[in-house]
């Protein structure tokens, strides 16, 4: 019997994308077996996974090191209240608007923030974040400094039931913060994401090669900020509240983001994955002894940057090549 030549062999499916699909079986499946407080975590585990993952696309792929990813956040969340509050729109059709409505933020302060390197480009993503912050607080319409809820009509335009309302609000939630994940990860082995790892390796060698480094981070700072904002949306839709102070909260939206990434690994997608685990695990965990869980995070932070400064991801890849999200593509 002649065998098979080795190029027309059945190829067995790659383990990693089953995986991928039993994750988003199990997950598009919670509200039937989940109770409402498990919903909430999951819900939130899934929104800081997706909000770790596109820090780490700015700082680990385009080297953006930015401490103002509340920003987008906030406007999210509040272009959604007041769209539904205020002009009736859907909230459906509100998410979308968040999106664009980010994303021309993010436009608008990239040529600016650019002017800026390292660790100045960081104060300034921040203060730019606490002047958005500042300006909202001072809108009488918006509630000023006490934040205004959601109004019963655009609650009950999610859906009437308050089972299937939750259900349909966690759908928004896990559906975007997924198809961030692996939005992120189609980039990053598409030619753009071979033109940021590129910038991010070598600048100057990037350039030669004829890579417009400010175009190649202005795309990225654009499309960070643009889903940001939809993962405000849909985190405050879940809330049916927002204050200027929850809305741009540097601690939630930006220090544990990082505090995450830095622990499970910068530069790589599965050090967000890692990261945001670690964190919920250590806060569930230590939730009975108050804000202790933040000490023990933040020496966990530093210990990781003395001894693993490719996070705890990368220590496991160097020791034995594991690699669950692979952004090089081979031939």
């Amino acid at each position: 019997m002649t065998p098979i030549p080795a190029s027309s062999a059945p190829r067995r499916p790659d383990w990693r994308w089953l995986l991928a699909a039993a994750l988003v079986l199990a997950v598009a499946s919670a509200p039937f077996w989940a109770g409402r407080a498990e919903l909430r975590l999951l819900s939130e585990v899934l929104s800081f996974l997706a909000l770790a993952v596109l820090w780490n696309l700015l700082a680990g792929y385009a080297g953006l090191l930015s401490v103002g990813q509340q920003a987008f956040v906030g406007l999210g969340g509040y272009v959604l209240f007041v769209l539904c509050g205020h002009y009736g729109v859907s909230p459906y059709l509100a998410i979308a608007l968040s999106i664009v409505g980010a994303g021309a933020l993010a436009a608008l302060f990239a040529p600016l923030l650019f002017r800026l390197d390292g660790a100045y480009f960081a104060v300034g993503t921040w203060v730019a974040a606490e002047t958005v912050m500042l300006i909202f607080a001072m809108i009488p319409a918006m509630g000023g400094g006490a934040g205004m809820s959601l109004p019963a009509g655009a609650v009950k335009a999610i859906a009437a039931e308050k089972e299937l309302r939750e259900a349909v609000i966690f759908w928004l939630v896990a559906g975007l913060s997924l198809a961030t994940l692996f939005g992120v990860f189609a980039l990053l082995r598409s030619r753009a994401g071979l033109a940021l790892m590129a910038v991010r390796d070598n600048g100057l060698a990037a350039a030669s090669l004829g890579i417009d480094i400010w175009r190649t981070r202005f795309f990225t700072y654009v499309l960070v900020g643009g889903l940001a904002g939809g993962l405000g949306a849909v985190i405050f839709l879940q809330k049916l509240r927002i204050s200027p102070t929850a809305a741009f909260s540097l601690n939630d939206w930006s220090v544990m983001v990082i505090f995450a990434v830095v622990i499970g690994g910068i530069g790589k997608l599965e050090g967000a994955i890692i990261g945001t685990l670690i964190y919920f695990i250590l806060r569930e965990m230590l939730a009975d002894i108050g804000a202790v869980y933040l000490v023990i995070l933040g020496a966990l932070a530093i210990l990781t940057m003395l001894f693993a400064r490719k996070g705890l991801w990368g220590v496991v890849d160097a020791r034995l090549g594991w690699s669950l999200l692979p952004t090089e593509r081979k031939p």
